[in-house]
């Protein structure tokens, strides 16, 4: 899974829901780990504003997110694209306060983003894994939020607005890849009591019966009708036994709930990073889902403070395993110290060592009280830091791993017979001329047993004899 860009850069212009103010939005590539930002260039100094949560400021009919004097509103639909295509990294300019409404959805940003190419980068994607529920409820709305630890990114949405016309409505995502066939079409809605009150406040000012549905939710006169025609400068409009205004045909059955899904994704990328997590959002809308999304930012940072366990499924099929571990690294027994290892990025390892009675330096380590010399653990960390350098190279069996510093070592509980260490060894600094700077960390379940940084060095094997 590595991270995405676009290949080139592609413009679209629209008028603003709100505004009416018409704009060119200007989709830009970026390198990895840029993440998604907007950028007035219609302000001094081009301000730019990165696509995260705590720079909400108003959820009023839409998501904007302000830093400094610039600010940039209905957000939600383009990041919705953005996620549904799962690109991560991308600069988008914009003349304007307010992104073009175009259709009401996600879909003109979907083909636009298409017609360009996503591309692959050479850094991979980091996603973080929930593991523990996260809830959030308004019990003055009944709004609610729940996200489930899941293997992959899936949202549900229930909808009741108490109307004869909408009833209840659900609708689920089971997989990103559905977005765009399910999803990125669902227009934005509103119900028509709603409508007079946005056009009284001066707002949806970029509003017409094109970009959004208008429900119908209660007897409507013949007086009315003809006011809102003039409004939208559509003598025709109607209403039809569904109570959709204007006889809009509906793109889905439950349009108005994959809407509010599809708010859901949009807002959820104010997080940050792709999560895998089950999303349950029970009536939500822009100040629910952005303050879920904080939350959900703020157990991330919480969680990434801390040293994370890494779990351990002995079910699940290694990335090396003992025979692998032996082509590339050039220790043997006794003194092969890794079984397998579980888990392998360009940022972190995860290596596993079965520790058994019948291991040879329980010998003459303790004979009556076997433990684990702690040199000895952190000779297995290293061998498991080894691992992740020599996989920062084209042909591995061609380079050994030498270690020029071991600091800061702990050992904070000993290790006996039966336990299984896991090591956990990450980066701590870009790789700089085949020198690794790495933390690593030995668990025996939840506790963390030894720590320590290491620093190494990989070179080419020599092909003298």
């Amino acid at each position: 899974m590595f991270q995405t860009t676009i290949k080139k850069s592609v413009s679209i212009s629209g008028v603003g829901l709100h505004t009416g103010q018409k704009n060119e939005l200007t989709f830009i590539p970026a390198m990895a780990n840029h993440g998604i930002k907007f950028q007035r260039i219609d302000l001094d100094g081009q301000p730019i504003i990165p696509a995260d949560a705590d720079l909400v400021t108003s959820v009023a009919r839409g998501t904007t997110l302000e830093k400094g004097p610039a600010s940039v509103t209905t957000i939600e639909h383009c990041l919705a694209a953005l996620t549904g295509l799962q690109i991560d990294n991308i600069l988008i300019q914009v003349t304007g306060a307010e992104i073009p409404i175009l259709d009401g959805s996600s879909k003109p940003f979907i083909d636009l983003l298409e017609s360009v190419g996503v591309e692959t980068l050479d850094v991979q994607r980091e996603e973080f894994e929930l593991r523990t529920n996260i809830h959030y409820l308004d019990p003055e709305t009944g709004v609610e939020m729940l996200a489930m630890p899941s293997d992959h990114y899936k949202i549900t949405a229930l909808i009741d607005y108490k109307s004869p016309t909408l009833g209840q409505q659900h609708a689920s995502l089971e997989k990103l890849s559905d977005f765009k066939e399910h999803f990125s079409q669902a227009r934005t809605f509103c119900f028509l009591h709603e409508l007079e009150m946005l056009i009284a406040a001066n707002l949806i000012k970029g509003g017409d019966l094109d970009n959004a549905i208008v429900v119908v939710d209660r007897a409507i006169q013949e007086d009315e009708i003809e006011k809102l025609g003039k409004i939208f400068n559509k003598p025709d409009i109607k209403v039809v036994k569904e109570g959709i205004l204007n006889n809009v045909e509906l793109r889905y059955p439950n349009e108005p709930a994959r809407h509010k899904l599809l708010d859901v994704v949009g807002d959820l990328a104010l997080v940050g990073m792709p999560i895998k997590a089950h999303i349950i959002a029970t009536k939500p809308g822009h100040k629910s889902n952005v303050e879920f999304a904080r939350r959900l930012k703020a157990h991330i940072k919480s969680v990434k403070n801390k040293v994370e366990v890494p779990i351990y499924d002995p079910n699940k099929k290694p990335v090396y395993n003992i025979q692998d571990i032996e082509s590339m690294l050039p220790h043997r027994y006794p003194f092969l110290l890794v079984d397998k290892i579980i888990d392998l990025t360009d940022k972190f390892v995860v290596g596993v060592k079965n520790v058994t009675f019948n291991e040879p330096f329980f010998t003459g380590h303790f004979p009556g009280n076997p433990v684990m010399p702690g040199v000895l653990q952190i000779e297995a960390m290293a061998q498991t830091g080894g691992i992740l350098a020599l996989n920062t190279v084209d042909d591995p069996n061609n380079y050994d791993t030498y270690f020029m510093k071991i600091d800061k070592v702990k050992f904070r509980q000993k290790v006996i017979p039966g336990d299984t260490l896991i090591f956990k060894l990450e980066l701590t600094s870009p790789i700089r001329r085949g020198i690794i700077e790495m933390r690593g960390t030995a668990f025996v379940g939840d506790n963390v047993v030894a720590e320590a940084e290491l620093v190494a060095i990989i070179n080419k094997r020599s092909t003298e004899k």
